[in-house]
């Protein structure tokens, strides 16, 4: 049994230490009105076959028209991962037969794809960033059709055949072999997912199929040459990536050291049983017969169309993390969680926007409690009660209005968390309960006083082991008289006049 080593990466097998070698394929489909080249629609979950076109079913005569927006989010892929983007392209024709593929090809783009070579910078520790930074190189971005849908569940003796995924719009993002680790790996495909997100090219639904990998691994001793690789398909998750990496090199390992060879092999990957298995060797370029496609003209694009997709990009997470850290002085740690998913970036975006409003302060001076309440409160709520931050029963608006009134006084910290349970409860906003629950918080020194000075005439043995050094039990009379005022006096003041009267 292989194991692995404490510092870098590294498989201990019985002749001495192995590393692995990883490259991603990752196929992202495109978010747009329609499939690639033809007007059908692509909403996930439709009936089989409702969702196909005369082109998509290759009927005779049909000719395929590129679709602009899918090309357009594309080249703002490439932009968002600074890639260098082929004013000229061209596809080609990838010949198979398959039951699935209606044409008896695929087009795709294998000589002059659309995107050239950008890289993508991961972090293996959020908490210490410097420290564990590493750049991925992408060695292209090519756009394709997928194929549709074999269904052998349905019927006891024959195979059924949908065609809604048939002609559906890929990207497929080509990673060099530049990831080492399963760690690596997982963290290349998450930061690739959260850009396709920020961008919007790809919801990134793994678990719909819209974005899945093919994991490339082969093992060698440190330094030297690549080993012989193989491809393990349609990975659909970040976890099942890092689970591949691992016990793919694991097996590679034990049969090189057995004295086999690696079979350059296409492979599938059980999940239930944590395995690899071979699926059919692997075939070369040449096996699939290319050559442009003669019913497609190049793709030609000119200066206007790419400056208005540049122009079209957000604020992307590298940028966006600096700004949280560096112009809002949140911790690494946080700035790193809020910009990981760009729904969370977004939800905190409005939070943080709506404080600024209501509080009249710069965003900064709103950003640490809005951050520090998006990710514990909120979070801890929606987890306690299985929703996602899309179904969260509180808006970004609420929630600045809660965080106001704790700002302003109107609320003690520990009642806004009262609060918050009533608004998940029940909808209302933070104010409405506030005033109809009579939650407002007293600064009436009178009122503080008063509570303060019964709390020191029922303790007085308590006073006396105070004044007699006995300081840790501040913490008892402030918390005393908190209790008295039901949690609604001024913390701050609660502690001025307890000082006070503990020095008299």
């Amino acid at each position: 049994m292989t194991s692995v080593s404490s510092n870098a990466y590294r498989i201990q097998g019985a002749t001495g230490e192995w590393e692995v070698v990883i490259g991603l394929e990752v196929h992202a489909q495109v978010t747009s009105n329609a499939k690639l080249f033809s007007g059908a629609a692509t909403t996930f979950g439709a009936e089989p076959n409702t969702q196909v076109s005369l082109v998509d079913a290759a009927m005779p005569g049909m000719l395929p028209v590129p679709n602009r927006e899918c090309i357009r989010q594309a080249v703002r892929t490439g932009m968002a991962i600074d890639a260098q983007i082929n004013k000229w392209s061209r596809f080609d024709r990838k010949n198979y037969f398959y039951a699935d593929l209606p044409q008896g090809y695929q087009i795709s783009q294998l000589y002059h794809p659309i995107v050239g070579e950008g890289q993508i910078e991961i972090v293996l520790d959020e908490k210490n960033p410097e420290a564990s930074t590493k750049v991925i190189g992408v060695e292209r971005i090519h756009v394709e059709q997928d194929a549709g849908k074999l269904m052998h569940d349905q019927h006891p003796t024959s195979s059924y055949v949908d065609l809604n995924r048939s002609g559906v719009a890929l990207m497929e993002i080509v990673s060099k072999p530049d990831m080492r680790s399963p760690a690596e790996a997982g963290a290349y495909l998450s930061k690739l997912r959260t850009i396709l997100r920020y961008v919007g090219s790809c919801d990134g639904n793994m678990d719909q199929g819209s974005m899945r990998a093919d994991v490339n691994v082969s093992v060698r001793r440190p330094g030297e040459e690549f080993g012989t690789r193989t491809e393990t398909k349609n990975v659909n998750s970040v976890r099942f990536v890092m689970a591949v990496v691992e016990h793919e090199a694991n097996r590679q390992v034990d049969v090189l050291e057995a004295g086999g060879k690696i079979v350059q092999e296409t492979r599938l990957y059980d999940p239930d049983r944590n395995e690899t298995r071979s699926m059919r060797s692997k075939e070369d370029a040449h096996d699939y017969r290319y050559f442009p496609d003669p019913d497609l003209l190049p793709l030609e694009l000119d200066d206007a169309f790419l400056e208005e997709c540049r122009q079209s990009l957000p604020e992307l997470p590298d940028a966006k993390l600096r700004r949280y850290a560096q112009d809002l002085g949140l911790s690494a740690y946080n700035a790193a969680t809020l910009t990981a998913d760009a729904d969370t970036a977004r939800w905190f975006e409005a939070l943080l926007a709506e404080g600024a409003r209501i509080q009249k302060k710069s965003e900064g001076e709103v950003a640490k409690a809005s951050a520090n309440w998006l990710l514990s409160e909120l979070y801890g709520a929606l987890n306690r009660i299985g929703k996602s931050l899309e179904e969260s029963p509180v808006s970004p608006e609420e929630g600045a209005e809660l965080l106001a009134l704790v700002a302003d006084g109107t609320i003690s910290g520990t009642i806004a968390k009262q609060v918050f349970e009533i608004m998940l409860e029940t909808g209302d906003k933070p104010g409405k309960i506030v005033e109809e629950k009579g939650l407002k918080q007293t600064s009436d020194t009178g009122a503080i006083e008063a509570a303060v000075a019964d709390v020191l005439a029922k303790n007085g043995d308590k006073v006396e082991q105070y004044r007699g050094g006995k300081e840790a039990l501040f913490g008892f009379f402030v918390g005393q008289t908190m209790k008295a005022m039901q949690g609604k006096a001024n913390p701050q003041v609660v502690n001025e006049l307890v000082k006070k009267a503990l020095a008299g």
